[in-house]
C-alpha cells in the first residue's frame, strides 16, 4: 500500500481528535485489543494491495506479450494474403493476354479450362497456407495467456 495512503489515513485519525477536543468533547481513548486489531486489519489491508498490485502487474505483462504476439502474426498473415492476390492478378493478366492471342475458340475454351483447373489448385493451397498461418498465430497469441494462468494456478513449491 502506498505511503501516501497512510499517511492520509494517520492525517484523518489526527484531525478527528482535533475536531472532538476543539468541540469540547473529551478524547476518547481507543483501547489497547481494538487498536491492535485494527493495526492488523491494516497490515492485512496492505498485504492484500500488495499482491493485488502484482496480480495486476502480470495481467498487465501478460496482455502486451498477447498484443504484441497478436499484431505481429497479423501482419504476417495479412503479407501473405497480399501475397496471394498478387500471384491470383497475375495469374489473371497472364490469362486473358494469352487468351486474347487464342486463334480459335477451340484454343480459348482449351485455355479457359486450363486457367480455371489452375486457379482452383492454387486457391486450394492458398486456403490452406492461410488457415495454418491462421491457426499458428492464434496459438501463438494465446500462449502468454496460457502460460500466466498455468503459472498461476501451478501450486506453490
Amino acid at each position: 500500500m502506498s505511503d501516501s495512503f497512510i499517511k492520509a489515513y494517520q492525517d484523518q485519525i489526527e484531525a478527528a481528535k482535533k475536531a472532538f477536543s476543539a468541540n469540547g468533547i473529551p478524547p476518547v481513548e481507543v483501547p489497547p485489543a481494538v487498536r491492535e486489531i485494527a493495526e492488523k486489519g491494516l497490515a492485512t489491508l496492505r498485504e492484500n494491495y500488495d499482491k493485488l498490485k502484482v496480480s495486476a502487474e502480470q495481467v498487465n505483462a501478460t496482455l502486451e506479450d498477447t498484443y504484441t504476439t497478436a499484431s505481429k502474426g497479423v501482419a504476417e498473415y495479412n503479407a501473405k494474403v497480399l501475397e496471394a492476390m498478387q500471384s491470383n492478378v497475375n495469374s489473371t493478366f497472364d490469362y486473358f493476354s494469352s487468351l486474347l492471342q487464342s486463334k480459335s475458340l477451340a484454343e480459348a475454351v482449351e485455355l479457359s479450362t486450363g486457367h480455371a483447373r489452375k486457379q482452383f489448385e492454387t486457391a486450394t493451397v492458398q486456403a490452406k497456407d492461410l488457415t495454418t498461418l491462421a491457426q499458428k498465430v492464434a496459438a501463438e497469441s494465446s500462449e502468454p495467456i496460457k502460460s500466466s494462468v498455468e503459472k498461476a494456478t501451478r501450486p506453490a513449491a
